[in-house]
């Protein structure tokens, strides 16, 4: 496999240079943004700001595809993704229902099988099925909102939600470029961004509520 061979699955790329999608590039500072925002307001809290650390770390790997636009970079796109949601389960799962660390941790290794098993499913539903991959985080976010009701749940579904409408944008973006020729993939690091940023601080709002948390 050749890792540097030139990657185009994007509305706005229109050729192979550095920066033949400057919206889907810069719009990726967000994420950094987001990030660095988040990991002030968590100091003093090791989970939250390597949370957010890992959200700025995403912004980088994102804005090197968009530049570098390549299989080598794709993997420095999705890598961090897939980092944050395994760093995101096992907090959850240990903060939010008290698990043990090591329950956690099978809990966060389990969402492999998990995203294997169901994106198939997602990748039959038309246009959306693009984006499979992802979906099954939506669907580990409302199984995590349903398990815990109450205040927490409903921040949760309030996450699940923006990553929804987020990934219908990512999803849109090759089907409407004729009449769109910017696409709407650079919703998608907007609407990401807001997302995982909100998640943590969903996590940070249930910590300062005096409960269990390391």
């Amino acid at each position: 496999m050749d890792w540097l061979a030139q990657v185009d699955g994007y509305c706005e790329r229109l050729g192979p240079g550095v920066w033949a999608e400057p919206v889907n590039a810069v719009t990726n500072l967000v994420f950094v943004l987001a990030g660095l925002g988040m990991f002030a307001r968590c100091r003093g809290h090791a989970m939250g700001q390597a949370m957010a650390a890992v959200l700025v770390v995403i912004g980088i790997g994102s804005g090197l595809f968009h530049t570098f636009a390549n299989r080598l970079t794709g993997l420095a796109d999705v890598l961090p993704i897939l980092g944050f949601i395994l760093l995101y389960i096992y907090a959850a799962t240990r903060d939010f229902l008290g698990a043990r660390p090591w329950l956690a941790a099978l809990a966060a290794a389990g969402f492999v099988p998990f995203a294997a098993a169901t994106a198939p499913l997602f990748a039959m539903v038309p246009v959306l099925g693009v984006s499979a991959g992802y979906w099954p985080v939506v669907a580990m976010i409302m199984i995590y909102a349903g398990l815990l009701r109450g205040t927490v749940g409903r921040r949760l579904a309030i996450g699940a939600a923006i990553l929804t409408v987020s990934l219908v944008a990512r999803s849109l973006d090759g089907v409407i470029c004729a009449a769109v020729p910017l696409g709407t993939h650079f919703l998608w690091h907007l609407l990401n961004a807001l997302m995982l940023a909100w998640m943590i601080e969903v996590w940070r709002r249930f910590r300062l509520g005096g409960q269990r948390m390391g």
